[in-house]
């Protein structure tokens, strides 16, 4: 496989499957969680909302299409699922690959990938959708999106500096399921598992944690939803996890729908992954659901120009067409994607997706990722490698967050060099230097 799939051709499968609501209904909330709901529950989740009668024109097809190599790759190593199921983002959940004799009977793993899946325990067990796992090189152990998701021996060494929650997110908790650092905004992580698993997860001592595993029930979720609604002053909530997407539509539509009832949440934001590693979720029942509570804003998790499948391509088309503006969030991994080139690929290709390049990320500290970080120094040469050599449009920002819960810090190269005099002395992407007049900042630097 050599993960080159822009302008494969697309084949249309029979329809796609919706999944039915199966989380648990607590009725009385306020006894259960032990506090005091400050807006009413809307009931249970199956039969909450009256879905609108389906639009006569519709802007995408209702089937999700799948690219010939994906085919191929169904046909080969799943050839009992019929193209129906391999397009059914259910089926894709329900078959990810989570053991070793599956994942060999694809791939072929070195000694060290097979020694790391054998000592594992606890949280962030290796998990891959069978759609994702097609685009992994099955004989070569260096391939970037390889080595994104199989494990290696390397994750069980513990550097200086490393730690569980590096971003000291627990103490910022109020309650279950909410982060609350910034002033205006929170972070309510509404699910612990996602659809594929990163290796380098910062959550990764809490996603498919199994001290853990039945903590995202509907009255924690109400424990959230009423702090949320006693703090005016949070007008922006980010869903997390874990992957929002990996739950059903019923679920996100209640969660969307208690939400937009308090009156000072301005807009919704949802980061994930699941466009690139299962973009058959993004169906039409789903975008019909999130376009009903704009503004709506979607924060999907890129890693290297590989994942711009024709697959994924069609579901951020899906998302765009919805009114959702896209941005991207792509953490800098060491030997995978922290090259002037690589970026550039991956930053172009986004845009072409209709998906604003937004931050790129430092990668966080959690224990044993040495192997996946870069230096700092290497993130700002890639940042002034796309600076001025491309649209402005292509260049997110760099970002380190910092440990111990300080938050986003953006990081620039040096384009301010200082003053002389009555000037500002700027150096631009060619190195060269330039003088704008600012005698009134020379003033207030004086006074």
């Amino acid at each position: 496989m050599d993960g080159k799939t822009q302008g494969t051709e697309l084949v249309q499968n029979p329809e796609e499957a919706e999944p039915p609501g199966t989380m648990p209904v607590v009725t009385d909330i306020a006894e259960l969680a032990g506090i005091r709901a400050t807006i009413p529950p809307l009931g249970s989740f199956s039969r909450t909302f009256q879905k609108p009668a389906p639009s006569s024109r519709t802007p995408f097809p209702v089937k999700f299409p799948t690219s010939s190599r994906s085919e191929e790759f169904r046909a080969r190593f799943f050839p009992l699922a019929t193209p129906a199921e391999w397009s059914d983002w259910r089926w894709q959940l329900r078959n990810r690959v989570r053991t070793l004799e599956d994942l060999e009977r694809v791939v072929t793993l070195t000694a060290d990938e097979r020694t790391a899946i054998q000592r594992h325990t606890g949280s962030l067990p290796f998990a891959i959708t069978p759609y994702y796992l097609g685009l992994l090189d099955p004989s070569d152990a260096e391939q970037p999106l390889r080595r994104t998701m199989i494990p290696v021996t390397d994750e069980y060494l513990r550097t200086a500096g490393e730690a569980e929650d590096p971003l000291s997110e627990d103490k910022d908790s109020p309650v279950p399921c909410i982060v609350h650092r910034y002033p205006d905004r929170v972070l309510f992580l509404v699910a612990n598992s996602c659809a594929s698993n990163c290796r380098y997860c910062t959550r990764s001592r809490m996603v498919e944690n199994p001290d853990s595993a039945s903590i995202f029930f509907q009255y924690q979720w109400e424990q959230a939803i009423s702090y949320i609604a006693a703090h005016p002053e949070v007008r922006d909530v980010l869903l997390s996890g874990g992957d929002p997407l990996t739950l059903s539509d019923e679920k996100l539509e209640w969660l969307l729908s208690r939400l937009r009832r308090i009156p000072h949440v301005e807009f919704l934001r949802i980061g994930t992954k699941v466009p690139v590693v299962m973009p058959q979720r993004i169906t039409t029942s789903l975008t019909r659901i999130l376009k009903r509570f704009h503004p709506l804003w979607m924060s999907i998790h890129f890693t290297h120009p590989d994942e711009l499948t024709p697959e994924t391509v069609e579901a951020c088309a899906r998302l765009a067409d919805a009114g959702i503006p896209l941005g991207s969030q792509t953490v800098l991994l060491s030997g995978i994607n922290d090259t002037v080139p690589t970026m550039t690929r991956l930053m172009h290709g986004l845009l072409k997706a209709r998906v604003k390049p937004y931050y790129l990320y430092q990668c966080d500290p959690i224990v044993g990722s040495s192997h996946f970080r870069t230096s700092v120094r290497r993130g700002l040469e890639i940042i002034r490698g796309l600076r001025g050599h491309t649209s402005g449009y292509a260049v997110p920002s760099y970002v380190i967050d910092a440990p111990g819960g300080g938050g986003k810090i953006p990081l620039l190269p040096e384009y301010y060099v200082g003053r002389d005099g009555d000037e500002v002395v700027l150096r631009n992407y060619q190195g060269l230097e330039f003088r704008y007049p600012d005698p009134a900042g020379a003033a207030e630097q004086a006074g």
